[in-house]
């Protein structure tokens, strides 16, 4: 990557006690990258930012390797700019059409293996399939990145809960008489609908008529998240019978006494949350003898460290920010340590500015399952994406099914189209140096275009781990810009033969580029559009 190789340069030239970021300029008219190596030193040795910047500059210069800066200068109030060479650049596109699929892939996550939860929930909620399409997106810049990643869907089919959803379905049917904890919803008295006969046969048996029902609602989630929503799972953990079954929640329990964290008041038994920077401590144990949800969660932890994860993201909806501290500080007990919570705001469909409501039905919220099959997978996914997780997000309906530049999903994927026709155009090309590349890939779009894909890898490193994928989907934009921004300028197919062939592997790197990225994104790279 240029940004490393840029900060082994500098990093060569300061005392090692000094930190400096190297960054991309937000206007190119301060260079492809600029350090703030001077005002920091400055700082600390007490001197001129200006002066130690030129200072700074002309060691940097005769340190880096030859012809790989084109210009390096310094700015007030102290930064450095630096300018690559065509050569730096070429190495990059000749090193994207040698790496092809794996070119921003890298060995970040070599060794670790973490575990991903994203979605266990049913219906599947707007903010809940938000979370779906970004844990989705995690996992798949975490295995790019070198990661052991499994994708966990965890099922919360334990006794209780399962009885009460047979039970809600009676309540539906007329058999009993409905009661405020009950599951609410019309895809329950859809069910009960369709499967009269079921109810009567379990009427006196809620608990098997809870377990064939949730059956039947996880197979249809199964088909709406890989076949609609292309997201994916490897495991569907069964709270039952992976966790209770087989006694995580007990061994969580004896844990936690064992280390002197649990402790008896009021006939129940509480967990010392509170040394872990809670706001109070929390019930394991009721005072029936029932285990509370945070023990059950903290089996399911336990039984994740077990298999040998070393780590866990769990991406959660925007009804449980008051659950963080205590599952981070169970987390934290078990082992877990590297453990994450990351919470999805709610989501509201808007058309014109003005709120809409898809659901068909009076009062009901809009499922995910509704929305893509509105508005398609690939914007679905990209523009849930765009949304850093902890922002309110309004979505756009009109602008989503928009097929023209204005849509943000259609303009980064009509750039991959363009490419790609590009390519079917010229046919085979001859594999150019990169000397010759360099000499002849000249013109200030080409540049722009070569610093765009430069910064790929850098771009999705720092993406996957900080886990603010909306940076890749700002990335797909500005590419997109880029590249529209070449191909109007730049002639390809009319070029004479060294021209047409080293701007040919240009615009196969972008190619490149997008599917990888639109990989990670899992958006469709399409033929034609």
């Amino acid at each position: 990557m240029l940004q490393t190789r840029i900060r082994i340069i500098v990093r060569n030239v300061v005392p090692a006690n000094i930190e400096f970021d190297v960054l991309v300029p937000e206007k190119s008219a301060f260079g492809h990258y600029a350090t703030n190596v001077a005002l920091r030193m400055a700082k600390h040795e007490r001197k001129d930012p200006i002066k130690l910047g030129h200072e700074l500059a002309t060691k940097i210069r005769e340190r880096a390797p030859q012809g790989f800066f084109a210009r390096v200068e310094v700015a007030p109030p102290g930064f450095i700019n630096f300018w690559l060479s065509p050569h730096a650049f070429a190495l990059v596109v000749g090193e994207i059409v040698k790496q092809k699929s794996r070119y921003g892939s890298s060995r970040l996550g070599k060794g670790k293996k973490t575990q991903v939860e994203y979605v266990s929930a049913n219906p599947i909620t707007l903010a809940n399939g938000r979370g779906g399409v970004l844990g989705d997106a995690i996992a798949n810049a975490l295995k790019f990145a070198g990661y052991t990643v499994e994708r966990e869907y965890y099922v919360n089919d334990t006794g209780g809960q399962i009885e009460t959803l047979g039970r809600s379905i009676l309540a539906f049917a007329g058999y009993v008489p409905e009661e405020d904890h009950f599951y609410k919803g019309a895809y329950l008295k859809d069910w009960e609908k369709k499967h009269r006969a079921v109810a009567k046969r379990y009427a006196k048996d809620p608990l098997r008529l809870g377990q064939r029902a949730a059956r039947d609602f996880l197979g249809a989630i199964k088909s709406v998240l890989a076949k609609e929503a292309r997201i994916r799972f490897d495991r569907f953990t069964s709270e039952e019978g992976h966790i209770h079954k087989k006694g995580f929640v007990k061994k969580a329990l004896a844990l936690f006494e064992r280390k002197k964290l649990a402790y008896e008041k009021e006939g129940a038994v509480w967990l010392r949350t509170t040394a872990f920077g809670d706001d109070k401590d929390r019930v394991l144990v009721t005072r029936e003898g029932s285990p509370t949800y945070l023990l059950a969660d903290s089996g399911h932890y336990l039984e994740t460290k077990t298999r040998g994860f070393h780590g866990k993201i769990n991406i959660l909806g925007p009804d449980h920010y008051g659950y963080v501290k205590r599952i981070q500080a169970a987390a934290a007990i078990v082992g877990l340590d590297n453990s994450e919570v990351i919470i999805t705001q709610a989501v509201r469909l808007v058309r014109n500015g003005k709120e809409a409501k898809m659901s068909k039905r009076k009062g009901e919220f809009a499922t995910f399952k509704e929305l893509i099959r509105d508005v398609g997978s690939d914007a679905a996914r990209f523009f849930f994406l765009m949304i850093a997780p902890e922002t309110h997000m309004d979505f756009d309906l009109a602008l989503a099914k928009e097929h023209s530049m204005k849509n943000p999903v259609y303009y980064a994927q009509y750039a991959a189209v363009r490419a790609r026709a590009i390519l079917k155009k010229l046919g085979k090309q001859p594999v150019l140096s990169n000397e010759k590349l360099a000499a002849l890939l000249v013109t200030e779009d080409d540049a722009r275009l070569m610093a765009m894909l430069a910064r790929f890898p850098e771009v999705l490193e720092e993406a996957t781990r900080t886990r603010r994928i909306h940076e890749l989907t700002r990335y797909a934009s500005d590419l997109a810009a880029t590249f529209h921004n070449f191909y109007e300028k730049e002639r390809v197919i009319e070029e004479e033969k060294d021209v047409r062939a080293a701007r040919g592997t240009l615009v196969s790197a972008a190619s490149i580029v997008f599917t990888n990225l639109f990989g990670i994104l899992g958006i469709a790279t399409p033929k034609k559009m």
